[in-house]
Parts: C-alpha cells; sequence; structure tokens
C-alpha cells in the first residue's frame, strides 16, 4: 500500500470535490455511479479527483464486472488516521456534505 505524502493529504482536503467524496467513502465503499448521483458531478470530474485520490494512496479501488468500487484506504500513520477520523466526525456542520450523505442514502447501492 502506498503510504499518502503530507502535502497530498492536504492538498485532498483543500480541495471541496475531493472532500465531499472522501467523506462519502468514509461512510462506505461505493461505485462510481453512486459518487456521481451523491455529489451531482458529471463523471468526468468524479473520476478526475478519484485519480487523484488513488495515485496519491488516500482511496482504493477494486472492479467487479462491470463496475468499479472505491474505499477509503487503511491509514498508514498516526496523523493519515487523524484525518481519516475527522471525516467521519468533525464535517457534519457542513450542508453540502450532509445534502451529499442524504442523497446517497436515498441510493441504495444500485451498482
Amino acid at each position: 500500500m502506498k503510504t499518502p505524502k503530507m502535502d497530498q493529504m492536504f492538498k485532498a482536503f483543500a480541495d471541496e470535490t475531493r472532500l465531499r467524496i472522501l467523506h462519502l467513502l468514509a461512510l462506505k465503499e461505493l461505485c462510481v455511479c453512486d459518487l456521481i448521483d451523491s455529489l451531482k458531478l458529471p463523471q468526468s470530474k468524479v473520476s478526475r479527483h478519484l485519480s487523484y485520490l488513488k495515485n496519491g494512496g488516500l482511496v482504493k479501488d477494486r472492479k467487479e464486472g462491470l463496475w468499479r468500487y472505491y474505499s477509503l484506504s487503511e491509514p498508514s500513520g498516526k496523523f493519515h488516521d487523524g484525518l481519516i477520523k475527522c471525516l467521519r466526525d468533525c464535517f457534519t456542520e457542513f450542508e453540502v456534505l450532509r445534502q451529499d450523505k442524504q442523497r446517497l442514502q436515498k441510493l441504495k447501492g444500485r451498482c
């Protein structure tokens, strides 16, 4: 497993789209189609940010049939672990993240 660099972790948290993706992946493993529908963003944008996060070692993927599923990588140290905990616990006050989560809950995993 690739250990994320400190600057990549901060860059991931500094971009709203990547933060929104990470927040949903902190809830559970998701296919790209569920991320697209939850975030209300075009496939190209979601895929570009997923690629950045994967290359940075923050997310991993697996292929099952025609679908590709993404999940958070296991934390590689205290700092990485702290950021993941913050994703799960500290971001509930942001409306956009609450809305993403609500849309995801309505989808019921169609992939």
